[in-house]
């Protein structure tokens, strides 16, 4: 009988200890995704004033609060190296995003309106929701191009383009997702330490 009681009381203490992590770990993605989403909102809006980073600061915690758990889904350790990717990302797409500004821009002044728009697939080696939702948004938010569709059993999305250069899906990924595919498959896939550790 001692025995058993031993066993009940470790099989009702594992749920605890369960939710326990589950909790930090959901904090922990809250934060990040807070602190994200404000350096996101500060860059978008720079000039820097007072006004705008009160905006930010609850913008930001509104997004932490609701959609802030879904970036970590699973313990990991601390790699420095998703750290610097993240803030070479960020500069990235703030980089491609000006570049694209000043191009859709000289197309909307142009009087002959140079424009070939059309639908193109972008192939990509990620797999992650997570990881597949960011290359989509950072698409979409580069002028000139927007995701219509995620195929994401092929790992395919499909681009919107507003000047197609080609139609080959090896030029088209490497044109459009090959921007930021390199650094969003450092930050989001799993090393095999975490995975170890996972089981």
């Amino acid at each position: 009988m001692k025995l058993e009681n031993t066993n009940q009381r470790q099989t009702t203490a594992r749920p605890a200890g369960g939710a326990l992590a589950g909790g930090r770990l959901k904090r922990k993605s809250q934060i990040v995704v807070f602190i994200i989403s404000l350096i996101v909102w500060i860059l978008v809006t720079l000039p820097f004033n007072i006004s705008s980073l009160i905006v930010g600061i609850i913008a930001a915690f509104i997004t932490a609060l609701f959609a802030g758990e879904i970036l970590f889904i699973t313990e990991r350790r601390f790699h420095f190296n998703r750290v610097w990717y993240t803030i070479i990302y960020l500069i990235k797409f703030f980089w491609e995003m000006a570049k694209a500004n000043f191009n859709v821009a000289y197309i909307v002044i142009h009087p002959l309106l140079p424009i070939k728009p059309g639908i193109v697939k972008v192939k990509t080696k990620l797999k992650q929701d997570s990881a597949l939702t960011m290359l989509a948004n950072s698409i979409t938010l580069t002028p000139g191009t927007l995701t219509v569709d995620i195929d994401v059993p092929n790992q395919i999305l499909y681009i919107h383009w507003i000047y197609v250069k080609a139609t080959d899906i090896e030029a088209t990924t490497r044109e459009i997702g090959g921007r930021f595919e390199k650094m969003l498959e450092v930050i989001f896939t799993h090393s095999p330490k975490d995975e170890n550790e996972n089981h």
